[in-house]
């Protein structure tokens, strides 16, 4: 999960690493745009192996849940 936040945190560019913890529900982040969307699949595509549709990004609110579900 460390790992996860920090791949994750890398996707943006003023966020700090500390305002992004497990339970953060990164759309409620101000940096957060569909171009940071888009950045965060490809990172989990590229580095995690793994696709995640679209409609089921939609319904993921925590960094948690999106962990969990390249994880499953």
């Amino acid at each position: 999960m460390e790992q996860f936040i920090k791949d994750f945190a890398d996707q943006f560019d003023d966020t700090d690493i500390n305002e992004i913890t497990p339970a953060t529900e990164f759309r409620q982040l101000d940096e957060w745009s569909s171009l940071i969307a888009l950045a965060v699949l490809n990172m989990i595509e590229k580095k995690y192996h793994k696709q995640i549709s679209v409609a089921d990004f939609k319904t993921i609110i925590t960094v948690e849940e999106l962990y969990k579900s390249i994880k499953e």
